[in-house]
């Protein structure tokens, strides 16, 4: 026969069984976060100068100083999906891409713990990522056709500097429509000279055969411009991001 426990001993088996079940989901909560990295459930573009990733997650302090000084409010600050790198900046190039044409990218200049950091790659600049066509067959260019009205739609609420509008104040992508014959938003809108350029589908293509390809060069940023502008849903061109970023 089992010995009868006394209140006080039913108390402190209560006490042991509540901290156990405590401390095992305290763990579980802990190990949540290494879901997301696992599993890959979301690869994010970090803002200009972003450490690689490791070292961005441990010297990210989240103070959101690269979000306050952002000129189009592009850079915003990860949700739980982001498991360990909750509360850590990045930017939706989708829905609003990097003004990298924004002087000394400010977000860098505000970084106060060197997370992002103007230390310069192997190429000589501040990369994000490297744009590409991702989608060739839904790309207008290629079809060889143009494109009329605004890049979005009049109800998209993203943001874009046109420096023969206004140098310094991003306007509304939805006020600045287009009329093209041949639609080459992603070049004319990239923000870096000569980082993709319109070319010929073939090198023995006829001349008066209007169909083009976006082409991008070394010198692409990954500032997401070109997949903000493209009037394609979804976007035919995208970017692949820079995983490696600059070492600390």
């Amino acid at each position: 026969m089992a010995k009868r426990l006394t209140p006080k001993q039913q108390k402190q088996r209560r006490t042991i069984v509540f901290s156990a079940i405590m401390g095992a989901g305290v763990v579980a909560s802990g190990m949540m976060a290494y879901l997301p990295l696992h599993l890959r459930w979301e690869k994010l573009l970090r803002p200009p100068g972003a450490l690689a990733e490791k070292d961005l997650l441990s010297s990210c302090i989240k103070c959101g100083q690269c979000v306050q000084v952002c000129p189009v409010e592009a850079i915003k600050l990860s949700d739980g999906e982001a498991g360990f790198g909750i509360g850590v900046p990045h930017i939706d190039a989708r829905k609003q891409a990097c003004d990298f044409s924004c002087d000394a990218t400010q977000c860098v200049l505000a970084c106060p713990t060197g997370a992002l950091s103007h230390k310069i790659d192997k190429k000589e600049q501040v990369n994000m990522g490297l744009a590409r066509l991702s989608r060739p067959d839904a790309c207008l260019a290629r079809q060889g056709q143009g494109f009329k009205g605004q890049a979005r739609g009049p109800d998209y609420q993203g943001l874009h500097r046109y420096i023969k509008v206004d140098r310094w104040n991003p306007i509304k992508i939805a006020d600045h429509p287009y009329d093209l014959e041949l639609c080459d938003l992603c070049v004319r809108e990239c923000p870096i000279k000569d980082a993709i350029s319109m070319e010929p589908l073939t090198k023995d293509q006829a001349k008066d055969d209007p169909r083009r390809t976006p082409v991008v060069h070394d010198k692409c940023v990954g500032c997401g411009t070109c997949e903000m502008m493209c009037p394609v849903e979804k976007t035919a061109i995208v970017i692949d991001l820079n995983r490696e970023g600059p070492k600390v």
